[in-house]
């Protein structure tokens, strides 16, 4: 029954499908192989049906109920001559609202997070009683002459929260959530021009930065670089990278490139793990497009320890928990991991699947890792919701409710850094919100209106098979400013025996090709279509139109003129 050739091994094909045997050697990520193989208690919540009723409920300007509506209109007009939606950061904040601060204080993290997490499940922003995208551009900080997108609209509210001017983070990646919004709606007006200026702006702030990014925050008004009592974030390094390289591939211009490989040198050359909040997994799916595209060697290895680890200095423990806590696997979550024990955010988890789960289309060797990852993450982050965590686990179990049911909390913890909470037992779900504004605040703040607004991304990203456990990631959900592509899925067994799945998104006919056995699976296949996944393995499945053509060009293999395996050898 089996044919062995040079480096492949063909298994017979199956009435039912085919084994798919892993002929690409996988490339373990350590802090998942602490990971359980099958997360308990097990059970994968409908994200996207939750990205849709976020929507719905939270962009209800009629909403009723204690701390509701939590969307109001700033007439303000900063930057733009034009109104903009204001949302609350947590529930029953008292900086925000249309009374407060003169309704400015609202951030960029909660706009954009769900404009972009509604759109990548299908709902079009622009429709409706409101452009939410169009007015996206009032963050467009036009008037300090920064000419960025930044957390606030304003300086006025810059010291109310959110590290607008100071912290770099903050200022980079509302230019990240900016550009993937923008490759959305590539012709909503002016948006263009303001994605080519903050490419330049980042194009030159890397040229004066020249290799060192050792620094707390870059001016982009006086373009400069600065220090302050916030850590130095060389991190700051992998949005500039993904913010030019995005604009290298829709505008063209070869500076744009120079300046992404510049900054990932930059990054790569770190002497320590340079990592401070949610940039460094865009650092390890560049690495790795970039390798696949631009025939470059960038070390994804160490960028994604990095991102994984849990060893950065500054921001001390930042990356992704692994353990179980009193039963309950938390592995995957992203956040400290050593803050009372260990701490994760429900904001940093959603948005680490953003890079890491496409990157495995330019480099398969982590199609398992991911896999395994996503599979604890999916899991583990259902708890952050107050509906799928036992009360006894929250820190406001009755007054969650306050959230609908699409409000998750913030954070999950081991030990609560919440006096009034300290006795209950790990895992914590609970948020900082009150700790923002001591004694003002309500309990109800440490739910997270900015962080669950994100949950589209998980929407767009993860689909159930007829297998418990064993999920379909799309690859090309939030693979931004790509080539054409073909639908491309990634599939992992977290089992110990070969699982049959069925593949139900089939459109048309298609030969079937897996990118890490390096064969095609199935020709001429229809939706229904069932394959065989040996245990502990993972298949990434190219749903390639029936009787293309095949060519090789260096390393890659073409359907067509569409890459299907960027690290190919011809057979």
């Amino acid at each position: 029954m089996m044919k062995i050739f040079p480096k492949i091994i063909v298994y017979g094909f199956l009435l039912s499908g085919c084994i798919l045997p892993a002929q690409v050697k996988q490339q373990p990520i350590p802090r998942v192989n602490e990971m359980a193989d099958m997360p308990k208690p097990f059970g994968i919540i409908d994200y996207k049906k939750m990205a849709y009723d976020f929507d719905a409920t939270v962009y209800d300007f009629n909403a009723k109920g204690d701390f509701w509506p939590l969307v109001w209109i700033d007439s303000s007009r900063k930057n733009f001559n034009q109104d903009v939606v204001g949302i609350y950061t947590a529930i029953g904040d008292v900086r925000q609202g249309p009374a407060n601060n003169k309704g400015m204080f609202h951030e960029a993290l909660a706009s954009m997070g769900a404009t972009l997490g509604a759109t990548l499940v299908g709902i079009n922003k622009t429709e409706g009683r409101y452009n939410y995208v169009a007015m996206l551009k009032n963050y467009f900080n036009k008037e300090t002459g920064w000419n960025i997108m930044m957390n606030n609209t304003c300086p006025e509210v810059a010291l109310l929260g959110g590290g607008y001017g100071r912290d770099w983070w903050y200022d980079v990646y509302p230019n990240v959530l900016f550009y993937a919004i923008y490759d959305n709606y590539p012709n909503e007006p002016g948006l263009k021009e303001m994605a080519q200026t903050i490419a330049d702006k980042f194009y030159e702030a890397d040229r004066i930065l020249n290799g060192n990014y050792n620094y707390s925050y870059f001016d982009y008004g006086q373009m400069r670089p600065m220090k302050n009592n916030i850590c130095i974030q060389p991190d700051a390094a992998a949005g500039h990278a993904w913010v030019l390289y995005s604009a290298y591939k829709k505008f063209g211009d070869e500076k744009y490139l120079r300046g992404a490989l510049s900054a990932l040198s930059a990054l790569e050359a770190q002497p320590q793990n340079p990592t401070y909040e949610l940039l460094m997994p865009f650092g390890a799916y560049l690495a790795a497009r970039i390798n696949a595209e631009q025939g470059k060697e960038y070390d994804v290895n160490k960028m994604l320890d990095w991102s994984f680890n849990g060893t950065a200095i500054c921001r001390e423990g930042w990356g992704v928990l692994t353990g179980n806590w009193n039963g309950y696997d938390i592995s995957g979550i992203v956040g400290s991991t050593v803050d009372h024990g260990g701490y994760g955010f429900l904001m940093n988890t959603y948005d680490a699947a953003w890079p890491l789960v496409p990157m495995v289309r330019y480099d398969q060797r982590y199609a398992t890792a991911i896999g395994k990852w996503m599979l604890n993450a999916a899991n583990a982050s259902k708890f952050f919701y107050p509906q799928y965590m036992p009360d006894e686990h929250e820190t406001i179990p009755q007054a969650a409710k306050a959230g609908k049911n699409v409000i998750a909390y913030e954070g999950i913890i081991k030990s609560s850094n919440l006096n009034e909470y300290s006795h209950i037992t790990a895992p914590v779900a609970q948020g900082d919100g009150p700790l923002w504004v001591p004694g003002k605040n309500p309990p109800e703040s440490q739910l997270s209106v900015y962080g669950s607004g994100h949950v589209g991304i998980f929407g767009s990203i993860i689909q159930k098979t007829d297998v418990e456990g064993i999920l379909q990631l799309n690859l090309l959900a939030t693979d931004f400013f790509r080539d054409e592509a073909y639908p491309t899925y990634l599939y992992y067994n977290p089992y110990d025996d070969t699982k049959t799945i069925t593949l139900k998104n089939i459109k048309g006919k298609a030969d079937l090709y897996d990118t890490v056995s390096g064969t095609f699976v199935a020709k001429n296949a229809a939706s229904g279509t069932k394959i065989k996944i040996d245990g502990k393995k993972s298949a990434v499945i190219v749903a390639v139109p029936a009787k293309s053509k095949i060519s090789y060009s260096g390393t890659k293999m073409l359907a067509g003129n569409v890459v299907i395996d960027y690290n190919a050898q011809q057979k």
